[in-house]
């Protein structure tokens, strides 16, 4: 009866302080796991498609499109890395050591800061193109984007370091038995967190995005009063349309994120107990992940460039000399 009780444990040599092992999995459960593994492998090809396209052709290289390489990176490393530990960590026991576990989780909070930041620069980056298009491509350059982006992945590993550093020290304070790999924040922690990388960016975010919307409501009916082409000729500044045909694109791809992002923060908002909070649940986490796999294919329905430089990349077509000076746009 004891050899049997020790065959249910994570590690038998603990009896008393060693986790169970997982229920084997039914039917259902295993083909839940069956897709999102598919959604992993999924969202990491895709956003590996976005880094080679805009990596590779020279006529990609503008800081709109780096901050969606940037993007791209953050959505990768969900795909490859954090999808696949998450179904571990429901799947079976944690048997990679405490160590392993804290980077895992130090890697999502970092993933997470840096995307809520390239969504605020992407947000800033629309706001300078559609209301003030004449100081654009003084504004904003190649170099002061690549500085933004690497401020912005810097500043979110410093500051996750810092709120997580009690962790890092003791990665299974948490952990109620050996085998189990689990994370909380206390709640002034949590609440830091929920100011810094929810509701400043969010607020942000959406602030520029009316302010977005609105020049481009102004904008559109100017053009259809032929006011535009009057302020053309006169020399004022009108946001072209491939502008705001990317302010359209990046728009849903920021308003798919407000809606994957807020069930995970919602408990924070409503002043719910972190522990008991239901950014836990297995569905809402997801959620958050499943950001990552729709921004590439939200890129291959609106973006042209992308349809055609994937086709370019599958066919090898792109390990041709001077490929890279193909054009795609």
């Amino acid at each position: 009866m004891e050899t049997s009780q020790r065959d249910e444990l994570c590690f038998p040599q603990l009896f008393n302080k060693s986790c169970r092992k997982p229920t084997p999995a039914q039917s259902d459960v295993l083909i839940a796991y069956i897709l999102l593994s598919f959604i992993a492998l999924l969202t990491a090809a895709l956003n590996l498609l976005v880094i080679i396209s805009i990596s590779h052709f020279r006529q990609l290289h503008t800081p709109t499109n780096l901050l969606i390489l940037s993007l791209a990176v953050s959505d990768f490393i969900v795909g490859l890395l954090l999808m696949p530990v998450k179904i571990l960590l429901t799947e079976a026991c944690w048997y990679f050591g405490n160590l392993m576990c804290a980077l895992y989780y130090i890697l999502v909070f970092i993933v997470t800061s840096s995307t809520v930041g390239n969504m605020v620069l992407i947000s800033i980056d629309r706001y300078f193109a559609i209301c003030d298009p004449l100081h654009y491509s003084i504004r904003v350059t190649l170099g002061k984007t690549q500085i933004c982006i690497c401020l912005c992945w810097i500043c979110s590993v410093l500051y996750n370091c810092l709120i997580l550093k009690d962790f890092l020290r003791q990665p299974d304070s948490h952990n109620s038995c050996h085998g189990e790999c689990v994370a909380v924040n206390d709640s002034i922690t949590a609440s830091v967190d929920f100011v810094f990388t929810f509701v400043a960016p969010i607020t942000v975010i959406i602030v520029l995005y009316i302010r977005v919307f609105v020049v481009a409501v102004s904008q559109a009916r100017a053009m259809r009063s032929n006011i535009a082409a009057t302020q053309q000729r006169a020399g004022g500044g009108t946001a072209k349309k491939s502008e705001m045909k990317a302010a359209r694109t990046l728009g849903v791809v920021v308003l798919v994120f407000l809606i994957c992002f807020f069930p995970y923060y919602t408990p924070s908002l409503i002043g719910e107990d972190i522990e008991n909070s239901i950014s836990s649940s297995p569905i809402v986490v997801w959620l958050l992940y499943f950001n990552s796999c729709l921004n590439p294919v939200i890129y291959a329905f609106l973006y042209p460039w992308f349809r055609k430089s994937i086709k370019l990349i599958v066919t090898l077509k792109i390990l041709q000399s001077h490929s890279c000076d193909t054009k795609i746009l």
